[in-house]
C-alpha cells in the first residue's frame, strides 16, 4: 500500500512522511489548519501557502513550515506529492501521492460548493481515494449557499425591526470567514469575539478580501453593537460574553442544524444549515469524479458510507482515525479567548 493507516496517522513508507498525523513525526503534510488535522510537535510541516500563517498562529511562529502552491510537485524519496483545492476553508488542500502509476488522494475535509472564499473543490483522478464522511447520511442535503445567506440576512433584518441584536455562532477558522465574506454590509458594523477577530485580522493582513470588523472587549459599550451583527465561536454559548447582548436573538450556523431538535438543544432562536463539509450528494459526487477503484472512508458516518459505496459497485472500507473529534476552535492565548 502506498499509504498506510498507523497509530500516528496516515503514513507513506516509500516517502517516509505522514499526512495530518495525530502524533509528532519527522515530516508532516497538512491538509488544513483545523486542530484535528494540524497538531503540534512534528519537526517539519508542509502545507499550502495560504495555510502557513494559520499554522503559525495555531502552532507557534517557530515551527518549521514550507508552503507550496496548488499543483506544485515535490518529491520525497521517489514519491511525487502535490496539493489540490479542497474548498473546506482558506488554504485547505487534498494531498495527491504518486509512486509509478499508483496514485492515492487524501481529501482531508472538503465541500464541493464554492463558498466564494475557500476555493473550488477539484476532483483529482486516482486509483485510491480517502474521503471524510462527516455528513455521510442521505438526510444531510444542503440548500444552495445563496438561499442560506438570504435567510440569514432576512433574520438579521427581522431582529433589527424587533430591537434585538443578532448573534451568530460559527467556528472561528473557516465558518467565521465564510459568514463575514458573504454578509458584508448587512449591518452598519460587525462585531466579533476575540477568537474570531485574531485570525480574521491575520487574513486581512495577508490580503484576503474580508470586511472590517470590531473586537468586543469588556469595555465595549452596549450602544456600539446595538442593532448590529455579532459573531462568536460555539464555545461562547451560554457564557457571560453572550449575556451582555440582551436583548438578542441567537443563530447557530452548522450542518448539524439539519436534524430536528438540535436547534432547541443549543438554545438557539434560529438554526442555519451551513456546513464547510460536503453533504451526502457532495460526497458521492466527489468520489465518482475521482474515478477511484478503491475508497477508504474516515471520520463521521464512515461505515454507512462505505457500505453504500460497496453495494453500488465501488469497493470501500472504513478506517479509524483521530479526525473529527474537535470543535475546530483555535487554541489561542487566554487573552484572546477570554472576553467576559
Amino acid at each position: 500500500m502506498l499509504l498506510q493507516f498507523t497509530d500516528k496517522g496516515i503514513y507513506c513508507p516509500a516517502g517516509d512522511f505522514y499526512i495530518d498525523p495525530w502524533r509528532p513525526v519527522e515530516r508532516a503534510i497538512i491538509t488544513h489548519a483545523h486542530s484535528d488535522h494540524a497538531r503540534y510537535g512534528s519537526k517539519h510541516y508542509l502545507c499550502h501557502h495560504d495555510s502557513v500563517a494559520l499554522l503559525q498562529l495555531r502552532l507557534g511562529q517557530d515551527i518549521s513550515v514550507q508552503g507550496v502552491a496548488f499543483g506544485e510537485t515535490i518529491r520525497y524519496k521517489g514519491v511525487t506529492i502535490s496539493l489540490h483545492p479542497a474548498g473546506h476553508i482558506i488554504g485547505s488542500a487534498q494531498v495527491r501521492v504518486q509512486q509509478g502509476s499508483d496514485i492515492w488522494v487524501f481529501s482531508g475535509d472538503y465541500k464541493v460548493e464554492n463558498d466564494g472564499i475557500s476555493g473550488q473543490f477539484e476532483p483529482v483522478p486516482c486509483q485510491t481515494f480517502i474521503t471524510e464522511c462527516t455528513f455521510g447520511l442521505p438526510i444531510y442535503n444542503w440548500q444552495p449557499q445563496a438561499m442560506i445567506f438570504s435567510g440569514i440576512r432576512q433574520w438579521i433584518q427581522d431582529n433589527q425591526a424587533a430591537g434585538k441584536n443578532s448573534v451568530l455562532l460559527g467556528y472561528s477558522l473557516g465558518k467565521a470567514q465564510r459568514l463575514l465574506y458573504n454578509l458584508k454590509g448587512v449591518t452598519d458594523q460587525i462585531w466579533a469575539h476575540g477568537a474570531i477577530y485574531i485570525p480574521h485580522q491575520l487574513l486581512r493582513e495577508k490580503g484576503w478580501d474580508l470586511p472590517e470588523i470590531h473586537r468586543i472587549t469588556p469595555d465595549t459599550p452596549a450602544s456600539a453593537y446595538k442593532n448590529n451583527l455579532i459573531i462568536g465561536p460555539p464555545s461562547a454559548a451560554d457564557t457571560s460574553w453572550m449575556r451582555r447582548f440582551n436583548p438578542y436573538a441567537l443563530g447557530v450556523c452548522s450542518g448539524w442544524m439539519q436534524v430536528r431538535g438540535n436547534m432547541r438543544r443549543r438554545n438557539a432562536d434560529a438554526g442555519f444549515v451551513l456546513s464547510d463539509h460536503a453533504d451526502w450528494a457532495g460526497l458521492l459526487q466527489a468520489v465518482k469524479a475521482t474515478g477511484a477503484e478503491k475508497v477508504y472512508t474516515t471520520h463521521g458516518f464512515s461505515s454507512v458510507f462505505a457500505r453504500y459505496l460497496t453495494e453500488n459497485g465501488i469497493p470501500a472500507q472504513e478506517v479509524k482515525t483521530e479526525y473529527g473529534d474537535t470543535d475546530e476552535e483555535l487554541n489561542l492565548s487566554e487573552t484572546a479567548t477570554s472576553e467576559s
